[in-house]
């Protein structure tokens, strides 16, 4: 009888703590068909050549939402406090290879511990804390990736994550929520090369939300531009391209910047809703600062700084169960560099999303940007919508149709 009892005790003890932990296969598949016009094919001279494209691409570049698959697991340790893990994979739906330039789990990667009374400390692969306390009120949250400020300067659109990590988030006090984070540089009898962290507050509130954040990373184009498979050589431009005869430019706004010393970038956004309509702010600045300095090739000699600021008012509108129709304006300003003049960038975002159902949908998202000055190649600034190839003139019209199912 003794043994009875003790092996259904052990089968009890076995189902609570079976009933404690819990892992969750979840993800998202996105993929459409995209238009641009003016698409840069190369140069001839001095002069950028370019034609009309369509393709058929993956979120990743201009959709709603990056295509991904993930395991999200948690064990209740008792006593309020739970382990945690995140793996999370990018992947491209119209060629089935990786995305995030080739990592196994190049959206996120991190085990931590969680506590009611004292917050979340987790380590590895990680969103900073300028996109966990700004990047909702921007329009890549509602707009897609296709909508981000020029070159995803402030990364809103969450291009580039963290590597080797630890970040602290709080719990929330009425409302109010703080992160922390700090990525070792890993190079030795050097601390500060290579290091990242940042610093973020939000606010949700009722109708009213609000967030602040702040990054500064050391050698950006290695620590922050580099940090995928395909990338991370101090003697590449990791931020860009400036193309060939048969090959466009990437990234014309930033890729002549890559011998930074240091990235800083400061955001403040803010949302209001009223019925079924949110109204959105948002203001960033971007800086590029050290310029000339080791941390990358420099082949147009800058020196100084580059700094970018963005300004953006967005709205959207829910039409019943199905349907939101939204837009967005954001302007972004480069100052003089070594005596350029800057440069100005224009876009305007629009967005229809309808619900099939609470796991499928279908959008259109449209995107029209104009570039004014010269940029950071040393020539005529040329539009650059996010995702798409860089514009042979000063403007850009970038559509996309696409459909996209969560599980």
């Amino acid at each position: 009888m003794k043994r009875v009892l003790s092996g259904g005790a052990i089968a009890v003890a076995a189902v609570a703590a079976h009933a404690q932990s819990s892992v969750v296969l979840y993800g998202i598949v996105d993929v459409g068909v995209s238009y641009q016009n003016n698409a840069q094919t190369g140069r001839a001279g001095g002069h950028l050549n370019g034609a009309s494209q369509f393709a058929m691409t993956d979120a990743h570049a201009t959709g709603m939402s990056g295509s991904r698959w993930g395991l999200r697991g948690s064990e209740d340790l008792g006593g309020g406090l739970t382990a945690l893990f995140v793996l999370e994979n990018g992947f491209m739906v119209n060629s089935g290879t990786l995305a995030q330039g080739g990592a196994e789990f190049g959206r996120q990667a991190y085990v931590g511990l969680s506590s009611t009374q004292w917050g979340t400390v987790s380590a590895g692969r990680q969103y900073d804390s300028v996109v966990d306390s700004v990047q909702t009120f921007s329009a890549p949250y509602f707009a897609g990736y296709m909508s981000s400020h020029v070159g995803d300067i402030d990364n809103l659109a969450n291009t580039n994550r963290i590597n080797n990590a630890i970040k602290y988030t709080s719990p929330s006090f009425n409302g109010v929520k703080a992160t922390a984070l700090y990525s070792f540089g890993g190079v030795a009898g050097s601390q500060g090369r290579n290091q990242i962290w940042s610093l973020g507050v939000r606010y949700d509130g009722g109708p009213i939300s609000a967030g602040a954040g702040y990054l500064n990373a050391r050698n950006p184009n290695v620590s922050f531009y580099g940090n995928t498979p395909n990338k991370g050589l101090a003697t590449a431009d990791n931020l860009g391209s400036p193309g060939s005869a048969t090959a466009p430019q990437a990234s014309p706004a930033i890729a002549g910047y890559a011998s930074a010393s240091t990235l800083e970038i400061m955001g403040l956004g803010a949302a209001y809703t009223f019925g079924s309509t949110t109204v959105n702010a948002v203001a960033t600045q971007t800086r590029f600062d050290g310029l000339g300095s080791a941390s990358g090739p420099n082949p147009f000699g800058y020196s100084g700084n580059a700094a970018f600021t963005s300004v953006e008012i967005g709205v959207r509108h829910v039409f019943g169960p199905a349907l939101t129709l939204g837009t967005a304006f954001d302007y972004t300003r480069r100052n003089s560099v070594d005596g350029d003049g800057g440069a100005k960038y224009m876009q305007l975002n629009l967005v229809a999303d309808y619900s099939l159902s609470k796991r499928t949908d279908v959008y259109g998202l449209l995107a029209l940007q104009r570039a004014t000055g010269r940029d950071s190649l040393g020539q005529p600034a040329v539009a650059s919508i996010s995702g798409f190839t860089a514009s042979a003139t000063q403007r850009q019209v970038g559509l996309r149709v696409g459909i996209r199912h969560k599980f």
